[in-house]
């Protein structure tokens, strides 16, 4: 069996918040393995710490205490500069809300991402129509956010999450703002970016129904890991 590469690890992550003169703990003794290609579902109820995991997964912020390596490295040692860098070629993001830019329109908000990465601007045209023909908006790529449907919307948004060939996608809440039908099309394509190019996926969600694409679910209460454990994945790999 080839061994897959550790891309993100938790050590004994804890987060504190102080409000006032009041420490909140949103988490503790957080221990988290995440391979190559894992597909992986962090859920929980309100309050949980599900919203501050996912920042700290996706490096959006650092720990009280601990550590977190992506790829190996140990992001406390960059600089902000560095670490946006790394994270933009690294991780991919999708939010609940779309946050696509309302003045660009669906090519214009998939290239965005390469613009940072200093992509030549007719490779992040090609690269971006390549993407939002993979997610079926080849006739959709002119229109702007306010002319597409919640579900097209949020096909562009995984699109612009793939913009850097990221080897990491976290989506928070995917089909949170969709109906059952159009959430389901929006897993599908995730699951095929999964089987089909090896992506490391982590959803955040707190419906079981997502949570059944997964391979790995982990459960948080109360700020802690409660369980991490293997699932039999439902998909429609093979339908």
């Amino acid at each position: 069996m080839i061994k897959k590469e550790l891309v993100l690890s938790l050590k004994n992550v804890k987060k504190i918040y102080q409000l006032g003169k009041v420490e909140l703990v949103a988490l503790k003794e957080i221990n988290l393995d995440i391979y190559q290609g894992d597909f992986v579902t962090i859920m929980g109820p309100s309050g949980s710490g599900k919203s501050t995991l996912l920042n700290l997964v996706g490096c959006l912020d650092f720990p009280t205490e601990g550590k977190i390596f992506l790829k190996g490295k140990d992001i406390s040692l960059m600089s902000e500069s560095q670490l946006s860098q790394f994270r933009g070629k690294t991780i991919g993001f999708v939010f609940q809300e779309f946050n696509l830019l309302p003045q660009l329109d669906a090519l214009e908000n998939v290239a965005l991402p390469m613009v940072f990465q200093e992509i030549p601007i007719e490779e992040r045209k090609k690269k971006a129509k390549e993407l939002l023909n993979s997610v079926d908006l080849k006739e959709r790529i002119a229109h702007q956010p306010a002319e597409l449907s919640g579900g097209e919307r949020q096909r562009v948004a995984i699109a612009r999450a793939f913009a850097n060939n990221p080897e990491i996608i976290i989506a928070d809440e995917p089909t949170g703002n969709l109906d059952s039908t159009t959430g389901l099309k929006v897993m599908d394509i995730l699951t095929n970016f999964h089987k089909k190019e090896g992506k490391t996926i982590i959803v955040v969600t707190h419906d079981p129904h997502i949570a059944e694409y997964s391979e790995i679910i982990v459960n948080i209460k109360d700020g802690q890991i409660v369980t991490n454990h293997k699932e039999s994945p439902k998909v429609l790999w093979d339908k």
